[in-house]
């Protein structure tokens, strides 16, 4: 064996040998995904084809039935499109405000430090703590919303949260409070990161303001924009906690999103049949969402080889 060979084959052991410890490494938390995560999903999805119920033992094997069911449903595309409105509000929402604090708190503005940690309190706060808490801003008899209305001379007995327009609109204001947070730290991350070379560049050629911001600055940080908008979009569709506490959907379901519409097929209709056919749904949507991030990301990394 020539020493080119014998180096070779070192190399080759060597490789096979990161290659089992790093499976061995990543055996529990594999283990744990599966057990946590993927069986749940699975056996949950699977109820979609069958008219299983929480009131009896079993259920039987229905097929896409109950999917069709749900499709041709007007009531569920109703809350189909208030998800989407919901989503689209909170995220959009969020990133304006977010984007807006995390240029401000990337300036040398007093007290940054001091900003940058206040900025977190609203995301640290439970989501039924928030709930509870705009509930109580929004509240017909005694809220902080009517009350400044009526210091400031109006009729301050507006009924917020019993209104199908006022209801959306409320939630939608609550989530924003408590999701832009931590979108503004990413961006903020993500504006730290713009090499300094790129700033001189821009001053050398005379971009200041907001021009600077959005002709040199902001494509500095896409990949990190577009992840952020994903991922709230994504959590848009999963959270639950303030449509249900603030609202409980109503009123007349004005605020019910596909989160809310699955429990309540779940464990107050009792049908698991049909929140596994929301969950199909749900979980089509939402991969729609993670394509159109894998068809940006790939398109950006084709330019970036330009």
């Amino acid at each position: 064996m020539t020493l080119s060979t014998a180096a070779a084959t070192k190399r080759g052991r060597g490789d096979a040998g990161h290659r089992k410890f790093a499976y061995l490494m990543a055996t529990p938390a594999m283990i744990l995904f599966i057990l946590v995560i993927a069986y749940p999903l699975v056996q949950a999805l699977a109820y979609g084809f069958t008219n299983a119920s929480l009131l009896t033992e079993s259920g039987e094997i229905i097929g896409l039935t109950g999917l069709t069911a749900l499709l041709s449903d007007v009531a569920f595309w109703r809350v189909v499109g208030q998800t989407l409105i919901f989503v689209a509000g909170t995220t959009g929402g969020s990133f304006i405000l977010a984007l807006a604090m995390a240029m401000a708190l990337n300036t040398r503005i007093r007290a940054v430090s001091a900003w940058r940690s206040a900025l977190l309190i609203p995301w640290l706060l439970p989501g039924v703590v928030v709930s509870f808490l705009w509930a109580w801003i929004f509240n017909t008899n005694y809220g902080l919303l009517n009350g400044v209305i009526a210091w400031f001379g109006g009729a301050g007995d507006t009924n917020w949260l019993d209104s199908p327009t006022f209801a959306m609109i409320a939630v939608v204001i609550a989530k924003i409070w408590t999701t832009f947070p931590w979108m503004a730290v990413l961006l903020l991350a993500a504006l730290q990161g713009v090499p300094e070379e790129v700033h001189d560049a821009a001053a050398v050629d005379g971009a200041k303001g907001w021009k600077k911001q959005w002709h040199v600055i902001l494509p500095q940080i896409k990949p990190a924009i577009a992840l952020t908008l994903l991922l709230e979009a994504i959590w848009g569709f999963q959270h639950f906690e303030i449509p249900y506490v603030m609202t409980g959907g109503g009123p007349v379901g004005s605020t019910t999103t596909l989160a809310v519409e699955l429990y309540q097929a779940a464990f107050e209709r009792f049908d698991l049949g049909e929140a596994g056919s929301i969950g199909i749904v749900w979980t089509a949507l939402m991969s729609i969402l993670v394509v159109v991030y894998l068809i940006y990301t790939s398109r950006q990394e084709q330019e970036a080889k330009r």
